[in-house]
């Protein structure tokens, strides 16, 4: 049998184990000069002010928000599909998330929907730009400006994409980034606060200098669990490993897709673990990473074209948009198909491992018991399937991908006439 294709795939440093034992020869894996060079060409590249890295990427957020000193109490709109922690840390620092719809079509904030919550309470918009696509920032930056609301940008899935040409992470007063194993950068967790405002960043930077930075011990530690990540998404090691348990599964109609991801639960008093500095060592992995990003991100932009072509034209299948203008990275190829937990048990007894689950609807969790605003394109996009096309794929197995696709949604294994590789580029 061929190699099963996992959904998840880890952008790899070459020579990373090089760099950890340069730092770790040195005494140098919680503190050591690489952090502060780290911030520096992070912001650089992406093309904020200042950098300010943080433990987690959630944490960059909590900080930005305490940071901007918003009144006790007050509202921050958030998408109504997101990942539970950022509302949660949002209650954590004093305010209230208010959730609104998204468009369904590009998975981002919905402006009119963001103008329907807004009241004299609200303090700041949370765009985020989930699975790697810009939100329409035009529409809500001017929603902001008339009622005089913070900007706080979601980026954990989007670095290297851009608005109008512009960089993500760089419209609104801060925005936060993770580098967790399966992001765009990964430095085996963390993350960074991108803020534009000099007195701004100074506050930031205070309140991530007040934690303690970990203990050479909690380093090892967290670097031994990404290379276990790293290690059991490999294909060889996949194929052998959580692939049987994911084959089995598809027979019974049971998903263990609810035993991968982070229990849900209040996170008041913040976990010890978010309350320590961001690792010298993991800085020296990320600069190292960030001269890989773009390569990273244009194998991923092109695979995602694969895909488009194989599936262009298949009836009731709505690939992932990319709008004039909004340059679409690809965190999550994230698409509309007819039934759409058959097809998913289909792919994987012919060894392709689709995704269901990766982001959450707030509106419909008992941590935020509402009443909320109605919320049907958020609801709707619950029912799509997000397909492997990550960098470290080749052509050849991304070409897999997306004719297994095909075949389990009834079609003929290519589109007449059209090679599933074209070169043709995705519009920017």
């Amino acid at each position: 049998m061929l190699n099963a294709i996992p959904r998840y795939g880890v952008r790899v440093v070459p020579g990373t184990e090089k760099i950890v034992a340069e730092c770790r020869q040195r005494g140098e894996l919680a503190q050591g000069p690489h952090v502060e060079a780290f911030e520096h060409t992070f912001a650089r590249i992406a093309g904020g002010e200042r950098a300010i890295a943080t433990s987690y990427g959630r944490m960059a957020f909590y900080n930005i928000l305490k940071a901007l000193r918003l009144p006790e109490g007050s509202e921050v709109v958030l998408p109504a599909l997101t990942f539970w922690v950022i509302p949660e840390l949002a209650r954590v620092a004093g305010l209230r998330p208010v959730f609104a719809d998204i468009d369904p079509h590009t998975f981002t904030l919905d402006p009119e929907a963001v103008e329907r919550v807004v009241t004299p309470r609200t303090a700041a918009i949370v765009p985020t730009h989930l699975y790697g696509l810009p939100c329409d920032m035009d529409p809500l930056l001017d929603i902001a400006r008339r009622h005089g609301l913070a900007v706080v940008e979601d980026c954990a899935h989007a670095l290297g994409a851009t608005y109008r040409g512009r960089p993500v992470g760089t419209f609104g007063e801060a925005a936060l980034f993770s580098f967790q194993t399966l992001k765009p950068l990964n430095t085996y967790g963390g993350g960074a606060a991108l803020v534009n405002d000099p007195a701004l960043a100074d506050r930031v930077a205070e309140l991530v200098a007040k934690d303690p930075w970990p203990e050479a011990n909690d380093v090892e530690r967290r670097l031994r669990f990404g290379r276990l990540q790293r290690l059991f998404i490999r294909p060889g090691v996949f194929t052998f490993s959580a692939f049987p348990i994911l084959w089995a599964a598809s027979w019974v109609d049971w998903n263990p897709d609810v035993f991968l991801w982070e229990e849900i639960r209040e996170l008041e008093p913040l976990p010890a673990a978010y309350r320590q500095r961001y690792s010298n060592v993991q800085a020296a992995i990320g600069l190292e990473a960030l001269e890989h990003l773009e390569g990273w991100t244009a194998e991923t932009r092109a695979h995602a074209r694969i895909v488009d072509l194989a599936l262009g034209g298949l009836p009731a299948v709505e690939a992932p948009a990319e709008p004039p203008g909004r340059r679409h990275v690809y965190y999550q190829y994230c698409a509309y198909v007819p039934d759409r937990d058959s097809l998913v048990c289909k792919a994987i007894r012919h060894g392709v491992d689709l995704e269901t689950l990766h982001v959450d609807l707030c509106t419909a969790m008992a941590l935020f018991p509402g009443p909320h605003a109605p919320t049907p394109g958020a609801e709707r996009a619950t029912a799509t399937v997000q397909m492997p096309v990550y960098a470290s794929l080749t052509n050849a197995e991304v070409e897999r991908v997306a004719l297994n696709v095909r075949r389990a949604l009834g079609h003929a294994p290519t589109p007449d006439g059209l090679p599933v590789s074209s070169p043709r580029r995705r519009p920017s």
